[in-house]
C-alpha cells in the first residue's frame, strides 16, 4: 500500500511521478526494441536456411574423378541411377537424385538476355523440391515440365524471366560454349526451350540465375549422354547434417565425395550467429541504461521521503520492511515497463510487414533491396525463447538496480531524517 502511494504520489506531494513515467517508457522501449531484433534476426536464420533446405540439396555427391580410355579426366557419376538407389537406402535419407548441372546465356526472342545456371532434374524429383513446387510466387503448372513440347520444357527462377522479359509459353533460347565438335572446332549449341513454370522461392541468388531441364535432355544438352555430374540427397534431419556423413560415405562407396549445405553455407551462418550474440550484447546494455532511470527516481523518493521513513522507524517498521517498500516501487516500474515492451515488440514483429510497408511508402520506395540481402522481404519470426530472455533480462536488470538505493532507504537512521523537522 505505502508503495503503491509513493508510485503514484504527484510531484507536488513529494512524488516522482514524471520520473516514474520516464523510467516506465524507457523500460518499455528497451524490452520492444529488444525483443523485435530478436524477432528478424530469428527470422533471417530461419529464411535464409529454409531457403537453401528448400531449394538446394543437403548433401551432394561428387565423384572424385578418373580417367577414361581416351585419356581424358573427368568428375561424372556412370552408375547414377545404382548410386542414386543406394544413397536413398542410408540412414536419415529422404530422397536422392541425380543431377547435371551447367552454365549457359539465356536469351528471348524480345532480346533480353541474362546468365543462368541449368539443372538438369527428373520431373519427379522437381517436384520433391519443396521451395520450387510451393513457392512464395509462381506462374505455369509444375506439371508440364518435362511434357508439353516434346519434352523441350524449362522452369526458371522470377528473376531469370523479368530479365528476359518471358513468361510462360514464351521460348528461350539456351546458348552453350560447349557444343558440337566440328573439323573447325567446337560449335556454341543453341538449344530453344519453352518456358511451362516461373518460381520465386524467396532468394535472389536463386531466383536470378536457376534454370531446371528435364534430366534427359540435359545429358543431350550438355554431352553427359549415360553420366550425371552429381547425386543431389535430401535428409531428414538437415540441421544435424554431420550424424549421417558416415552413412552416407558407406552408402556412396570408395572414390565418392561429400559436400554439405553447411560446407557451403556455414561460414555465412557462423558470421550470423556471432552477430547476433554481438546484438544481443550492445541491447542488454540499452535495457540497462533504462533500468538505471528507476534508480534515479528511487533516490528522489527516497530523498523525498526521508521525513517518511524516519516516522516509520520510530513506529517500528523494520529495515526490512522499509527496504521491500522502495524494492516494490522500483520493481513494479521494472514489471509493468517489462509487459508492455513485451506487448509492443510481439505486435511489431507480428505487424512487420505491414509496418515496413509503410515505411517503405514514406521513403519512397526502395528501402529493401533483394539484390543485396538475397531474400525478398524483411523477415521477423517470434520465439518463445527469444522473448523469455528479453523479460528475464529485463527483470533481472530492474530488480538488482533496484537493490541499492533500496538498501540505503533502509538503512537511513531516523534520528537524521527528523533532525531538522
Amino acid at each position: 500500500m505505502i508503495a503503491w502511494r509513493y508510485l503514484r504520489a504527484k510531484r507536488a506531494e513529494g512524488g516522482v511521478s514524471v520520473m516514474t513515467w520516464i523510467s516506465l517508457v524507457g523500460i518499455t522501449l528497451a524490452v520492444a526494441a529488444l525483443i523485435i531484433t530478436l524477432a528478424v534476426r530469428s527470422g533471417f536464420r530461419y529464411e535464409f536456411v529454409d531457403t537453401i533446405l528448400g531449394a538446394n540439396a543437403h548433401v551432394t555427391v561428387y565423384s572424385s574423378g578418373q580417367t577414361s580410355e581416351t585419356g581424358t579426366y573427368a568428375r561424372v557419376i556412370q552408375d547414377y541411377d545404382g548410386l542414386t538407389a543406394k544413397m536413398a537406402k542410408a540412414d536419415g535419407v529422404v530422397s536422392a537424385a541425380p543431377l547435371v548441372k551447367g552454365q549457359v546465356m539465356a536469351a528471348a526472342t524480345s532480346g533480353g538476355n541474362a546468365a543462368a545456371e541449368v539443372y538438369g532434374i527428373r520431373a519427379d524429383d522437381l517436384f520433391g523440391v519443396r521451395r520450387v513446387a510451393e513457392p512464395e510466387q509462381k506462374l505455369g503448372d509444375i506439371a508440364q515440365f518435362g511434357v508439353a513440347n516434346n519434352g523441350m520444357t524449362i522452369a526458371i527462377g522470377w528473376g531469370v524471366a523479368r530479365s528476359l522479359g518471358v513468361s510462360v509459353g514464351d521460348k528461350v533460347k539456351l546458348i552453350s560454349p560447349n557444343g558440337t565438335k566440328t573439323a573447325f572446332g567446337t560449335s556454341p549449341r543453341i538449344v530453344a526451350f519453352e518456358v511451362v513454370y516461373i518460381f520465386q522461392v524467396g532468394r535472389y541468388d536463386i531466383d536470378r540465375t536457376r534454370v531446371y531441364m528435364p534430366f534427359d535432355k540435359a545429358q543431350e544438352y550438355f554431352n553427359r549422354e549415360g553420366v550425371a555430374d552429381e547425386i543431389e540427397v535430401i535428409l531428414d534431419d538437415p540441421e544435424n547434417v554431420g550424424e549421417h556423413e558416415r552413412a552416407l560415405l558407406s552408402a556412396a562407396g570408395e572414390g565418392a565425395l561429400l559436400w554439405t549445405w553447411q560446407d557451403s553455407s556455414g561460414a555465412f551462418l557462423n558470421a550470423l550467429e556471432m552477430e547476433d550474440n554481438v546484438m544481443f550484447l550492445i541491447l542488454s546494455v540499452l535495457v540497462l541504461i533504462a533500468s538505471m532511470n528507476i534508480v534515479s527516481g528511487l533516490i528522489m523518493l527516497v530523498k523525498n521521503k526521508g521525513r517518511d521513513i524516519g516516522i516509520l522507524r520510530t513506529m517500528g517498521l523494520s529495515e526490512g520492511s522499509v527496504l521491500r517498500v522502495f524494492f516494490i516501487c522500483g520493481a513494479s516500474i521494472g514489471v509493468i515497463g517489462t509487459i508492455l515492451g513485451m506487448v509492443l515488440g510481439c505486435l511489431f514483429a507480428i505487424y512487420i510487414d505491414q509496418i515496413f510497408g509503410v515505411v517503405n511508402w514514406v521513403a519512397g520506395g526502395g528501402v529493401w533491396d533483394p539484390s543485396i540481402r538475397l531474400i525478398s522481404k524483411l523477415p521477423a519470426r517470434l520465439e518463445w525463447g527469444d522473448v523469455l530472455s528479453a523479460i528475464s533480462l529485463s527483470l533481472f536488470l530492474s530488480f538488482v538496480v533496484t537493490i541499492f538505493p533500496a538498501r540505503r532507504a533502509a538503512r537511513m537512521n531516523p534520528v537524521e531524517a527528523l533532525r531538522y523537522e
